[in-house]
């Protein structure tokens, strides 16, 4: 079964934890994120999902849904291979035993299903989030999300999708993959084991409201 817990609420889920408890006091593992755990550089371990009203959709495929390569459709539709959040639902996702490091350029990307209406570079359909990041599930850092800004800045949620496992895509090359990227140093972060998102705006009606998580990928990892 599937533990909902609180947005913050790590307290005893740390790096070598086996995972939350079950009702029934059992663990669950494949909810947790051992240090322990095969390093991977696609979000494969959820840690904590709170989902905000009027969520649901993709939660018959969680947590598979967020794990792995996005499957993009580009500019002209959103991708349904996402997990929608809510109205200001959470998310907390780490990569099995690995870490995203600082390195030159952006070190990690969010995918989410945003799309041109009408074929309009101008008039993006997005549903902004804020992404923060922690090396121990305790201290989060924010990244600074602009979310009136034209077009907005820090946030994720905005830039079309490209990367397509089922096409091959890669979603490890930001010169064709699309979403958000974001880089570490822009936070004077060295090392982040754990990514949070968290849904700023609450479009969209049931059961799709909120920001439709695709997948995250790492593009400077710890253990390549």
């Amino acid at each position: 079964m599937v533990v909902f817990l609180g947005a913050l609420g790590l307290a005893g889920v740390g790096c070598g934890d086996e995972g939350p408890a079950s009702e029934a006091g059992t663990t669950n593992e494949p909810y947790g994120c051992s240090a322990d755990a095969a390093p991977t550089r696609a979000a494969s371990c959820v840690v904590a999902f709170e989902p905000g009203d009027d969520a649901g959709f993709g939660e018959d495929r969680f947590p598979e849904v967020v794990y792995g390569e996005p499957l993009g459709n580009g500019t002209t539709s959103g991708g349904l291979d996402v997990l929608s959040l809510g109205r200001g639902g959470s998310i907390v996702l780490g990569f099995g035993g690995n870490a995203i490091i600082d390195g030159e350029g952006p070190d990690f990307v969010v995918f989410e299903n945003p799309f041109y209406v009408s074929d309009d570079p101008n008039n993006v359909y997005a549903e902004l989030a804020e992404v923060s990041v922690s090396a121990e599930g305790e201290t989060w850092h924010a990244f600074p999300c602009a979310e009136d800004a034209k077009p907005p800045t820090g946030c994720a949620g905005y830039s079309p999708v490209f990367a397509n496992g089922d096409l091959g895509v890669s979603s490890l090359d930001p010169s064709v993959s699309g979403g958000d990227t974001f880089d570490l140093g822009e936070l004077g972060v060295g090392e982040a084991r754990f990514v949070r998102i968290r849904d700023l705006q609450g479009i969209g009606a049931a059961p799709n409201a909120g920001f439709d998580l695709d997948a995250i990928a790492v593009l400077h990892p710890k253990v390549p």
